[in-house]
C-alpha cells in the first residue's frame, strides 16, 4: 500500500460506521471554513450581515433541493466563518415514495410502513453526496468570481475538509437544534466558532462542542 493511500485510509471520519446516510432521516449538519478564516459576512448587533461570499453560499445551499428531489432544507443559518442546517431526506423519489410526511418522531412509523430502513430500497442521496456538491458548487463560483469580478482570492481553499452530522431522532432534539441555530448570531461571542484558528482534529473539536449542548 502507498504512503498516500495509507494516509487516506487513516483519515479518521465524523460518519457514524455502519449508518446508512442514503436513509430517510433529518440530520443537523455543520461546515466550517478552512482555518475558520471569516470569509461570509460579519455580525452586526445579533444580526448576520451576509457580504457577497456569503450570498453564494445561501444560494447555493437553496439550489440543493433542485439537484437533489429527495432532499428538503430544514432551518439554516450562515455564520462568518461557518454553516449550520437541518437536511432533511425522505429517502425516496417524490413520484414514487409515500405520501407520509417524514418528521423525527413519525421516522420510525414510516420505516416500519415502507421499508425505507432496508439497504438499498427507497434509497435517497447520501449525505454526504449532497454536502460534497454545495461545497463544490459554493467553490467553483468563487472561483469564477476571482476571475472575472476581482474577488479576493481565498487561501488553500474555502472549505474544511470534513464536516459534522448530527442524526435528529425526535422532536425535543429537533426543537434544541432549531433554536441554536436560530440563536447563533446573537450568541456569535460566546462561540467556540469565533476565533479564527485552525481546528488541529475536526473530530475532537465538534464532538465536544455539541456534546455541551445535548442535542
Amino acid at each position: 500500500m502507498s504512503y498516500l493511500a495509507f494516509m487516506k485510509h487513516r483519515r479518521r471520519s465524523i460518519r457514524l460506521p455502519g449508518y446508512d446516510y442514503a436513509s430517510a432521516g433529518w440530520y443537523f449538519v455543520t461546515i466550517c471554513c478552512n482555518d475558520r478564516t471569516h470569509l461570509f459576512g460579519e455580525i452586526r448587533e445579533g444580526e448576520m450581515v451576509l457580504n457577497e461570499v456569503g450570498d453564494l453560499v445561501e444560494k447555493w445551499w437553496n439550489k440543493t433541493p433542485e439537484k437533489f428531489p429527495d432532499i428538503e432544507l430544514g432551518d439554516y443559518q450562515i455564520m462568518p466563518n461557518h454553516f449550520h442546517a437541518i437536511v432533511i431526506n425522505v429517502g425516496a423519489d417524490p413520484c414514487v415514495g409515500p405520501s407520509l410526511p417524514v418528521t423525527p418522531d413519525t421516522l420510525a412509523s414510516l420505516q416500519e410502513i415502507t421499508g425505507f430502513s432496508k439497504q438499498g430500497e427507497h434509497a435517497g442521496s447520501p449525505l454526504h453526496r449532497v454536502i460534497q456538491w454545495f461545497k463544490t458548487m459554493v467553490t467553483n463560483e468563487f472561483i469564477r468570481n476571482v476571475k472575472q469580478s476581482g474577488w479576493k482570492p481565498f487561501e488553500d481553499k474555502i472549505w474544511q475538509r470534513n464536516y459534522y452530522e448530527h442524526i435528529i431522532r425526535n422532536e425535543e432534539s429537533h426543537r434544541k437544534i432549531s433554536a441554536y441555530i436560530r440563536d447563533n448570531p446573537a450568541n456569535w461571542n460566546d462561540d467556540d466558532f469565533f476565533l479564527s484558528k485552525p481546528i488541529r482534529s475536526s473530530k475532537t473539536f465538534y464532538t465536544t462542542k455539541f456534546k455541551r449542548l445535548d442535542f
